[in-house]
């Protein structure tokens, strides 16, 4: 499908979404603006987004969160330490582990939201496509 083509079919479906009545929004700094763009761009990376959901399913330490990512140790170290970074996930000792946990539970939100968006959005396609 053309970009075109791609940009039209998204047009059409939020032609066909509800209007939402909306309360005015706060005027936000050019500060906060990237303070906002940098922390969407913390889960922009796929990586996080596994760790994510597989921390989802509880607490994890690192050789867990490797075996259920398929990352590497060092790879998932990193990838925690950006979450950790934006505050979404949170780390404790315990003995030798470092166990990780979601410290953002509205994470959770945000990622189900998105995915349950995208999952109507794709559905909606496929029935205009003449799909089941």
């Amino acid at each position: 499908m053309s970009l075109y083509a791609y940009s039209r079919c998204l047009q059409t479906l939020f032609a066909d979404m509800p209007a939402r009545t909306k309360k005015p929004l706060p005027p936000v700094s050019e500060e906060a603006l990237a303070l906002i763009a940098s922390w969407f761009r913390t889960l922009a990376e796929p990586s996080r987004l596994k760790i994510l959901r597989a921390l989802e399913e509880g607490e994890k330490n690192i050789t867990e969160l490797v075996a259920a990512t398929g990352l590497t140790q060092a790879n998932a170290s990193r990838h925690v330490q950006s979450l950790v970074d934006a505050g979404m996930v949170g780390r404790r000792k315990e003995g030798l582990s470092v166990i990780c946990f979601i410290a953002d539970p509205s994470i959770t939100d945000l990622c189900d939201n998105v995915c349950n968006n995208l999952l109507k959005r794709l559905s909606h396609q496929v029935k205009k496509l003449g799909g089941s």
